[in-house]
């Protein structure tokens, strides 16, 4: 058996289905690429490229919470505010990166695959042979439930840190 440069079996060429629509390739390519690969480097990559995602929009959210005139006149409730509102971000990025690893998951965990011919309303089914099926559910098993179990606490703790603020805000 033949392993990819990320250590992953090949898969043979006797499937009809492109090779960049294939699951396998599919979970490839998302651990290529800059944004989903935080998820996958591990919690440490994850919370450092959440918290610098939350601090580049704590400026703009603490400037529009100044414009407000009773905000203006405490300026504790003003800053918790931009902090609570700066958290959408993180919780927005959370919540794309969420989207994408589960269509993966999807996808490795499917019997069939959908894939298109030609790029333009030809979908095709392929039922996927009993060992690439094996294969892409240890994949799906062992390598992607846990970057979306982390995805998963990532966002809880966001939702957390959310409502907490805006109950804080209120409470002031």
């Amino acid at each position: 058996m033949d392993l990819a440069p990320s250590g992953l079996p090949v898969q043979d060429s006797a499937c009809p289905v492109p090779p960049e629509q294939r699951p396998l390739e599919e979970y490839r390519q998302l651990q290529r690429s800059w944004f989903f690969a935080w998820a996958d480097a591990g919690p440490g990559a994850l919370a450092r490229a959440l918290v610098l995602s939350w601090l580049l929009a704590l400026a703009p959210c603490l400037l529009v919470a100044g414009g407000s005139i009773t905000l203006r006149q405490d300026p504790a409730r003003l800053v918790l505010a931009g902090c609570t509102a700066a958290l959408l971000l993180p919780l927005f990025l959370l919540a794309r990166q969420g989207l994408g690893w589960s269509y993966v998951s999807r996808r490795l965990r499917a019997e069939r695959v959908e894939y298109e011919e030609s790029g333009w309303y030809d979908g095709q089914v392929w039922e996927k042979p009993i060992s690439w099926r094996q294969q892409d559910l240890l994949v799906a098993r062992l390598q992607v439930e846990p970057v979306l179990e982390r995805l998963r606490r990532g966002a809880a703790l966001a939702a957390l840190l959310l409502l907490a603020g805006a109950g804080l805000c209120q409470a002031l």
